[in-house]
């Protein structure tokens, strides 16, 4: 039998957590309570004001003390820091989970400190946008977006089913993996498409005439390059604690561009045309499941 939800504390009122905040009073109303938890007194003050959270606390004894389940919605590198000045103040029975885009390495440091008779359940939303920040959130920015779970052996399965039911709350769509895989897979989908992005950003220091590349740069390079605007403490923080995916998949990422530019100074126009060909023809395949999986209808996810 999972255990009932009726007080939620979240520890970060950025985009995430004030997206979450607002997800779940959008969703259950008073029936949940919703304590918000931050550093910052002008990012509570403007959930509080934007109905993200019921109550607002900078300090974690008393934001955390009472809640069914924490979420931990902070960059990486501050939930390992976190952890140990919360896990003490959590109550018997509570439920604790993140928001953190790399998993193996979090799941080692909060393990390592979690009180006895308090379940610990990984989770990261794959959705986002290049805004950050309370005033960026939105009741609708998990909605039909992927919701990873990673129950790991220490998971007890209620808190699991708990922690899914709160997810649900939101609208995204929920799945489970093994960390290992997630933190592949999150390398190679999301962690260095936004390195690339920046990458492309900062290329136009090495233009000759970086005011007209500016001023012409139109749609297609905004479009490619939109995800350059994120918060560079939470990216930073990914690519430290995430090193190993994201270096061997930007090894293959730079062996490819090499391929294309030998190409490119050989005037091989069959090797540039098969590359440009192949990569349509993977996307157009990719964009067809992406279709197929958004068809089917949310309560069918398990």
């Amino acid at each position: 039998m999972k255990p009932a939800i009726k007080r939620i504390a979240i520890v970060g009122m950025g985009l995430i957590g004030g997206s979450l905040g607002l997800a779940i009073k959008a969703s259950q109303g008073s029936n949940v309570e919703v304590t918000g938890i931050d550093t910052n007194e002008l990012s509570l003050l403007k959930a509080k004001q934007r109905g993200a959270a019921d109550l607002i606390t900078g300090d974690y004894q008393s934001g955390i003390g009472n809640a069914d389940m924490v979420f931990l919605c902070t960059p990486v590198l501050q939930i390992a820091a976190l952890i140990k000045k919360i896990a003490p103040h959590l109550k018997q029975g509570a439920i604790l989970t993140d928001t953190g885009s790399t998993k193996t390495y979090l799941m080692e440091q909060i393990m390592a400190v979690l009180p006895h008779g308090v379940y610990y359940v990984p989770g990261h939303p794959m959705a986002g946008r290049e805004q950050s920040g309370i005033e960026a959130a939105a009741d609708t920015l998990f909605y039909d977006k992927w919701y990873i779970l990673i129950p790991g052996r220490e998971a007890d399965s209620p808190a699991v089913e708990a922690v899914r039911q709160v997810i649900n709350w939101t609208g995204a769509r929920v799945t489970e993996m093994k960390a290992d895989e997630h933190d592949w897979c999150t390398a190679l989908i999301s962690h260095v498409p936004h390195i690339g992005a920046a990458a492309l950003v900062n290329l136009l220091t090495y233009s000759q005439d970086q005011e007209n590349s500016i001023k012409l740069a139109g749609g297609g390079f905004r479009d490619t390059t939109r995800i350059a605007s994120s918060n560079a403490d939470m990216w930073a923080d990914i690519c430290m604690t995430n090193a190993g995916p994201i270096a061997n998949s930007l090894d293959k990422f730079s062996q490819i561009i090499s391929q294309v530019a030998d190409a490119v100074r050989q005037g091989d126009r069959g090797s540039i045309h098969a590359f440009f060909t192949s990569a349509k023809q993977r996307r157009d395949e990719l964009l067809l499941l992406e279709q197929a999986a958004s068809e089917q209808p949310l309560s069918n996810e398990h």
